[in-house]
């Protein structure tokens, strides 16, 4: 079983996709062949095997763009060495956050601890994050906050949110080229369950951070479900 690296395109522009399928026979052949006698050119396996240059060009194209094979002007094909599953392993290193990051929601920092409660409850998140009123990021609301609030019998309605958040700059945050991988280990190592994706906004010559999308456990088992499914974007 090898993975296969196709190039599609939508109206975004081109996507990236591995799939997972059976190489032919021909295809093992040219492998072998490569293998043992590389660099070799395409004439001289297309000789190996008897069949026309004309013939192998659609499984050397398959094989090089797998990454199973590369080629160099005037010296020919050679076996870069790599299996199917570093092959995957190497895409998935290279996913950003961009590629599965979901939509963030957000609260002001002048919401009540209750409107708060029902917007986690309503949106079916785990994370809120909390933004001022030029909407730029301020804190973050967990569970765990919420319920450390509900306990007692205080007025939910008349605390707002900016007194139980956490808040800048004990926050983890991620920007959209960000790599998956290390956003995954990010979420392990701090126990959170999101990470704000924030854009820089420079105002009044200081750093503020606009919040463009978030990046929770869920996003990161979607990537790795795509991954064994034998398909990523």
């Amino acid at each position: 079983m090898k993975c296969i690296f196709e190039h599609l395109f939508n109206r975004r522009g081109p996507l990236r996709v591995v799939r997972t399928i059976e190489l032919n026979d021909r295809q093992e052949q040219i492998l072998k062949i490569v293998k043992e006698r590389g660099p070799i050119t395409g004439e001289r396996i297309a000789d190996e095997l008897s069949l026309t240059r004309a013939t192998l060009r659609p499984d050397l194209a398959i094989l090089t763009m797998a990454g199973f094979l590369e080629a160099r002007p005037r010296v020919g094909y050679f076996y870069t060495g790599k299996t199917g599953l570093q092959l995957l392993t190497e895409r998935m290193k290279k996913l950003t956050v961009h590629d599965y990051q979901s939509i963030p929601v957000v609260v002001n920092e002048s919401a009540s601890v209750y409107d708060a409660i029902v917007t986690m409850f309503l949106e079916d998140v785990g994370t809120l994050f909390v933004v001022d009123h030029n909407s730029h990021l301020v804190g973050v609301l967990s569970r765990k906050d919420l319920l450390r609030a509900s306990i007692g019998k205080q007025e939910l309605e008349s605390i707002p949110v900016s007194i139980i958040m956490t808040r800048m700059p004990n926050i983890t945050i991620c920007e959209q080229e960000d790599f998956l991988l290390e956003m995954a280990k990010e979420l392990i190592d701090k126990q959170i369950d999101g990470i704000p994706v924030v854009k820089k906004v420079e105002e009044d010559e200081q750093i503020r951070y606009e919040v463009v999308g978030r990046l929770t456990k869920t996003n990161i088992t979607r990537a790795f479900v795509d991954l064994t499914n034998g398909e990523i974007t």
